[in-house]
């Protein structure tokens, strides 16, 4: 991911100034680094480390959003409709 790609969508979804930790940010830039391996993956269908490393990273993902249903559903709503991660 490009630099000023990353720091644009830490931008958009930080709570505050210095906020690049939070979970909203952490979930939109794993979702970003999913969707661009995702695509790295139709085309090479044998590239297996990557998809092991896809699998991680859904995991995490995962995990952050559960923690964040969990301790702020209202945030996680927003997140959800916001990275359209839902159908």
């Amino acid at each position: 991911m490009e630099k000023d790609r990353k720091t644009a969508i830490v931008e958009q979804f930080r709570t505050h100034e210095t906020d690049t930790g939070s979970p909203d940010v952490q979930v939109a830039l794993l979702t970003e680094r999913i969707r661009e391996l995702t695509e790295h993956l139709r085309t090479h269908k044998k590239d297996h480390a990557s998809r092991q490393g896809l699998l991680k990273m859904v995991g995490k993902r995962s995990a952050l959003l559960k923690y964040l249903m969990r301790e702020n559903p209202t945030r996680y709503r927003g997140l959800i409709e916001t990275l359209k991660l839902r159908k």
